[in-house]
C-alpha cells in the first residue's frame, strides 16, 4: 500500500489498498461546477459540502437575478478557499478495504469503502449518525457524497453532488448531475439532471437528461431529448413534483409537466401542463392528449404521498433539505384554480371538430374538460376547507367574535404566488425577501441563508392560512370576515361533501385492483374457486387492504370532524338568535 499526505484519525482500518494519496493542493470536490439542467452549462453551479437542494435550485434557476447569483457564487468560493489543503483526512471509525486508487479524497467518520476501483477529487461526508458506503467497482471523480448515501455495484459518477440518504447502484451512470435527499438510481443513466428529493429511477433502459425533477417515478425506457441537431444540446425540461412516467414514455425538450401527473406515450410538441396538476398526458396517433385532474381520483397518488415520509432514510441530525410532503398546498391549488379557469374559458368558447378542445398544442376531450372542472372544484374546496377547519378545530368558540378571531391571519406573508423550491413549498414573497437580504449584503453567510430557509419552512402553515384567506375571497367572491354563520356552516358542509366524494373516487379506484380482470393468471391449473383463493392468498382481501382501510378511516374521521365543527357553529348561532 502507498499512503501519502493524509492525516489518519483513531480506529481507522486500512487493508489491501493500492494507493491513498493527496497530490498537491486540492479542494476535495468543492467548487466543481456541475452543468445540471442545461448540458451546455448555462445553469452550472459550484458544489460544496453543505449544498442543499433549495440553494442549488436558486443558483441554477434564478440566473436572471444576477447580483444574487454573484453573491452566492462568492460565498461558495469563500468556503472552497477555506477548505483548500494539500493534506487529506481519514476520520475516525472509517474502514477502507480491498480498494485500488483513492486520490485527493476526504473521508468522513465511520465511512466504509469496500472494493472501490477509483476515487478522485471528492469528499465523502460520512458521519457516525449516518455512515456512507462506497462499494465494489465504483469509479467516481469530482464528487461530493453526503451522509447516509450508498454507492455500490460498479456505479460510475463524474462531476456530481450526491445528497443525504441517496442510493446509486447496480451499474448506474451519472455525469454532471445533482442528486438530493432520498434519490435512487439503479441500472440507468443520468446526464445533466437536477434530481430533487425522491427522484427515483430503477430501470436499465431509462435515461434522464437535462431536466429538473423531484418526487419522480421514472418508468422503464423513459427518455427525453435535449438536442434537435441544430445548435447542440441546449434544451431543458421541467418535471414538477410527483410525476410518474410510464414504460417507453418520451418527452422532447423543452417541455413542462405539471405536478403529480402521469406521462404516457411519446410527446414531440413541447407540451406545457404546468397549470394542470394531477393530470394525465397521453399520446394517441402522435397527438398529446391532456386529461385534466384525473389523477385526483387515483389511489396511487395517495399511496405515493403516504410512502414518501416513511421512506425518508436520513438519520443525520443536520438535514440539508427541508421537505414539505403535502399533496394539496397553495402551490398546487393555485395551479388548479388557474387550470379550472382555462377549462371554463375553453368551454365557453366551444369545442372544435369532434367535440375536442385545443390548448397549447394539446387536445382535451369534451368529457375530460367537464370532469376536470368538477374535480378541480372538489379539490379546491377540500383544501380551503381543510385550512378553515384547522383554524377552528380545538378552539373554544363561545360566540361569533371567537370564531372570527380564530380565522384571522396570523401573518401578512403568504399572499400571492407560491413556489416549490425543490421540496420546500413557500410564498414567493418570502423568497424575494431572502433574495433582497442576500443582494444588499445584510445576509453574509451560507449558514444565515440556510437558517432563513428553515424559518420559512417552519412557518409554512401560517403562510398557508394567509394564502387560503385570500383564496376564499378570490374563489368564492366573498371575504370570510363577511360570512354569516349560516354561510360558514354551508362552507363546512361543502368541504365535507368534497372530501367524501374524492375519497369515494379513491375507494372505487382501489376496488379495480381486486376485479376479476386483475385475477388473470392466478389459480394456475386449478378451478375458478382456486383462482379466487390463490388471489386472496397472495393479494389479500379488498376490505383488509391497508390503503383501503386508510380511506375508510379518513372518510369516518372527516365526516366526524365536519359534524363537530358544524355543531360548534350551530351552538354559536343559537346564542346569537336567543
Amino acid at each position: 500500500s502507498y499512503i501519502s499526505n493524509y492525516r489518519i484519525e483513531s480506529r481507522v482500518v486500512i487493508h489491501n489498498v493500492n494507493t491513498i494519496a493527496v497530490d498537491g493542493i486540492t479542494t476535495f470536490g468543492n467548487g466543481i461546477r456541475v452543468k445540471a439542467i442545461n448540458e451546455q452549462g448555462g445553469r452550472d453551479i459550484p458544489i460544496y459540502d453543505h449544498l442543499s437542494t433549495h440553494i442549488a435550485y436558486i443558483m441554477a434557476l434564478y440566473r436572471h437575478r444576477r447580483e444574487l447569483i454573484s453573491v452566492l457564487d462568492q460565498l461558495v468560493s469563500n468556503y472552497v478557499e477555506y477548505i483548500k489543503s494539500d493534506t487529506g483526512v481519514i476520520k475516525s471509525g472509517s474502514m477502507i478495504i480491498n480498494c485500488d486508487s483513492i486520490k485527493n479524497v476526504r473521508i468522513g467518520n465511520a465511512a466504509r469503502l469496500e472494493g472501490v476501483q477509483k476515487l478522485f477529487n471528492g469528499s465523502i461526508n460520512s458521519s457516525y449518525d449516518d455512515p456512507v458506503l462506497i462499494g465494489d467497482g465504483v469509479i467516481m471523480e469530482n464528487f461530493i457524497v453526503s451522509s447516509g448515501s450508498r454507492i455500490t455495484d460498479a456505479t460510475l459518477i463524474s462531476n456530481c453532488f450526491i445528497g443525504q440518504g441517496c442510493t446509486l447502484d447496480k451499474h448506474y451512470s451519472a455525469v454532471e448531475s445533482l442528486f438530493f435527499a432520498n434519490c435512487q438510481g439503479f441500472h440507468g443513466e443520468a446526464s445533466a439532471i437536477f434530481a430533487g428529493p425522491y427522484t427515483v429511477t430503477h430501470h436499465k433502459s431509462t435515461l434522464l437528461i437535462a431536466g429538473i425533477f423531484s418526487f419522480l417515478n421514472a418508468g422503464s425506457g423513459s427518455n427525453q431529448s435535449n438536442h434537435m441537431y441544430k445548435l447542440g444540446p441546449i434544451h431543458q425540461g421541467v418535471i414538477e413534483r410527483g410525476v410518474k412516467t410510464t414504460s417507453d414514455s418520451y418527452l422532447l425538450w423543452p417541455s413542462h409537466v405539471g405536478a403529480f401527473s402521469l406521462v404516457m406515450g411519446r410527446h414531440y410538441k413541447h407540451t406545457d401542463t404546468s397549470d394542470f396538476p394531477f393530470s394525465y398526458l397521453i399520446e394517441s396517433n402522435d397527438e398529446s392528449i391532456l386529461v385534466p385532474a384525473i389523477n385526483l381520483k387515483s389511489i396511487g397518488t395517495i399511496r405515493d404521498s403516504k410512502k414518501w415520509p416513511v421512506r425518508d432514510v436520513r438519520k443525520d441530525p443536520n438535514l440539508l433539505d427541508k421537505i414539505n410532503f403535502n399533496l394539496l398546498s397553495p402551490y398546487t391549488v393555485q395551479k388548479m384554480i388557474s387550470g379550472k379557469r382555462i377549462l371554463e374559458k375553453l368551454r365557453d368558447e366551444g369545442p372544435g371538430q369532434d367535440d375536442d378542445y385545443k390548448w397549447e398544442r394539446m387536445i382535451i376531450r369534451g368529457n375530460s374538460l367537464e370532469r376536470g372542472i368538477h374535480l378541480y372544484d372538489l379539490a379546491i374546496y377540500k383544501f380551503l376547507g381543510n385550512s378553515l377547519i384547522t383554524r377552528l378545530q380545538g378552539r373554544k368558540c363561545s360566540d361569533i367574535d371567537d370564531i372570527f378571531a380564530a380565522i384571522e391571519k396570523v401573518t401578512p406573508v403568504g399572499s400571492g404566488k407560491w413556489v416549490d423550491l425543490s421540496g420546500l413549498i413557500c410564498p414567493l414573497e418570502a423568497i424575494e425577501e431572502l433574495f433582497a437580504s442576500v443582494e444588499n449584503r445584510s445576509i453574509t453567510t451560507i449558514e444565515e441563508i440556510n437558517s432563513m430557509l428553515n424559518n420559512i419552512h417552519q412557518n409554512y402553515y401560517s403562510y398557508e392560512w394567509t394564502w387560503s384567506r385570500d383564496a376564499f375571497r378570490d374563489y368564492t367572491g366573498k371575504d370570510l370576515s363577511d360570512y354569516s354563520l349560516d354561510e360558514l356552516i354551508s362552507l363546512v358542509e361543502r368541504w365535507r361533501s368534497s372530501v367524501l366524494e374524492i375519497d369515494k373516487y379513491l375507494f372505487e379506484d382501489a376496488r379495480k385492483e381486486f376485479s376479476l380482470l386483475k385475477m388473470t393468471g392466478f389459480g394456475i391449473d386449478g378451478t375458478e374457486s382456486d383462482r379466487h383463493l390463490d388471489f386472496e392468498s397472495v393479494r389479500g382481501e379488498f376490505m383488509t387492504n391497508p390503503m383501503v382501510k386508510s380511506i375508510e378511516d379518513h372518510i369516518n374521521t372527516k365526516d366526524r370532524l365536519g359534524n363537530e365543527i358544524i355543531t360548534v357553529l350551530e351552538s354559536v348561532k343559537s346564542k346569537v338568535i336567543s
